[in-house]
């Protein structure tokens, strides 16, 4: 009565495993044209996606440059006009020059910068709202800044002090 158990066959269990490998490379496949998928959709829906801080940065100070560049002064004068639209396109490509090589040596710092301006308007945001809450009652806890320390002195409705000029 003894149960003999087959053979171990290699042959099967990599196939096993062959099987299992190729379900895990199909969802990973599938995950990714979906993702894929959506993005073109985003792109379609919203356009492109901003890029990072620092592109967006390069881009700023490309349409600066070209605007200034383009600027054509009545303030300049007939005679003195385009010498001082060719100084003012020098200097503008001497900063354009200047301030490029900066952004892409250092494009995480950007990133870093966009990142802690938020946090700094984030908490700028909430002590704003706070004070208005503040100012305007509209909150329901009882700040004891605003707590009038003086003696009761009767029917007086306002905050000011009755003044006797009798």
């Amino acid at each position: 009565m003894s149960e003999e158990l087959p053979p171990f066959d290699a042959a099967s269990e990599e196939a096993a495993d062959e099987v299992r490998a190729t379900d895990a490379d199909a969802w990973a496949t599938a995950c990714a044209e979906d993702l894929e998928a959506e993005k073109a959709r985003r792109r379609t829906e919203y356009g492109p996606p901003p890029g990072s801080a620092a592109e967006e940065l390069k881009k700023l100070v490309d349409v600066v440059a070209d605007k200034l560049s383009g600027i054509q002064s009545p303030l300049f004068g007939a005679v003195a006009g385009p010498a001082a639209e060719q100084v003012v396109r020098q200097v503008v490509q001497q900063a354009k020059a200047a301030v490029e090589p900066v952004i892409e040596r250092n494009p995480d710092v950007f990133d870093h910068l966009a990142a802690a301006g938020n946090e700094l308007l984030a908490a700028y945001r909430s002590a704003v709202e706070a004070q208005e809450r503040r100012w305007t009652g509209r909150d329901d806890r009882i700040d004891p800044r605003d707590l009038d320390e003086r003696p009761d002195r009767g029917d007086d409705a306002g905050p000011g002090e009755h003044i006797d000029l009798d």
